[in-house]
């Protein structure tokens, strides 16, 4: 890196949340780096020309064309599909994410999606709202199976929570032979992944969207859920196979189901979903937490000491390009 590292924080925050606060967070941990935050596009356009290193959700490619000094872009979000790679790369711009970020979070929010079925708080909602007092039959998480596709670093948040549950879980992934934090870890296909899926009763899907996920719960995955299971999807909406979602719980396939992300999405007003009373749905909403900012700003703050000790934007954490 040829000048000391200045950081432009883009306009455009996460969850509604102020983009102050993430400013903010990058001067308490770099106190001695100059933090700038642009918040107008005319503003974004002069800052950048001078910036080594800029954060935010996306960058615009005409911002790209003026980004002379520009060595890193540290993106906002845990995933970078959205980035216009091929710019970045022909400027030889290091791209970063917020991998790990969700962790904390998303994990508990599947915790409680599966704990909300076992209680069968659901239930207790209804009648609640009828003010009916009548007993119900619930179910204990001890002694489940709970699959969880992606042991990325969701997943692997989610296998640390279930742990103390007393459960077995059940790991797949793209590259089974790496292992992971779960009791078995098998692949995304074939007969040890059908095995899995025929004896879990909690399917958690945190994995990333790519050609072999996509569709990947789909109308005979289902058939071979049992009827008792519920499925958790805080990935991507396209993962599920939503007709075939929507057959499965009209149908009594599966006991329930807890999205946090749909296809399509938003979902329409009219989508049958919506009236399953034992469809739990959330508004792509796993992912808010306050501690967002300051979790990526540490991602943030790492690698910029890292730029100034070593002069090199290579072997950056999170980092996604080249």
């Amino acid at each position: 890196m040829s000048t000391e590292p200045d950081v432009l924080v883009l306009r455009r925050g996460v969850h509604g949340m102020p983009i102050e606060s993430y400013a903010e967070a990058i001067r308490e941990r770099l106190p001695e780096v100059t933090v700038t935050l642009a918040r107008t596009e005319s503003e974004e356009r002069e800052a950048i020309r001078d910036a080594t290193v800029a954060t935010g959700v996306t960058i615009d490619p005409a911002l790209l064309e003026v980004a002379d000094e520009l060595e890193l872009f540290a993106c906002s979000y845990a995933g970078t599909g959205h980035l216009p790679t091929d710019a970045l790369c022909e400027r030889g711009v290091t791209v970063t994410s917020a991998s790990g970020v969700h962790g904390p979070n998303i994990g508990e929010h599947v915790l409680g999606a599966i704990l909300a079925f076992v209680r069968r708080f659901h239930v207790a909602e209804r009648r609640q709202r009828r003010r009916e007092w009548r007993h119900y039959q619930a179910d204990e998480l001890q002694g489940s199976t709970v699959t969880v596709v992606g042991l990325g670093a969701i997943g692997t948040a989610v296998c640390e929570r279930l742990e103390p549950f007393g459960v077995e879980t059940v790991g797949a992934r793209y590259s089974p032979e790496k292992g992971g934090p779960a009791d078995e870890v098998v692949g995304l296909s074939g007969e040890g992944f059908e095995a899995a899926l025929a004896r879990t009763e909690y399917l958690v899907l945190a994995c990333p969207l790519t050609e072999e996920s996509r569709g990947l719960i789909d109308a005979a995955a289902f058939e071979t859920l049992p009827p008792d299971a519920v499925v958790i999807n805080v990935a991507r909406g396209p993962v599920v196979d939503t007709d075939a979602l929507v057959d499965a719980t009209r149908s009594n396939a599966i006991r329930g189901a807890a999205l946090d992300v749909t296809d399509p999405e938003p979902l329409p007003a009219d989508h049958p979903l919506w009236g399953f009373g034992n469809v739990r749905i959330t508004p792509h909403n796993a992912g808010h937490t306050p501690e967002y900012y300051e979790r990526l700003a540490d991602i943030l703050a790492e690698n910029v000491r890292r730029l100034r000790e070593t002069g090199s934007p290579d072997g950056l954490r999170n980092q996604t390009i080249p």
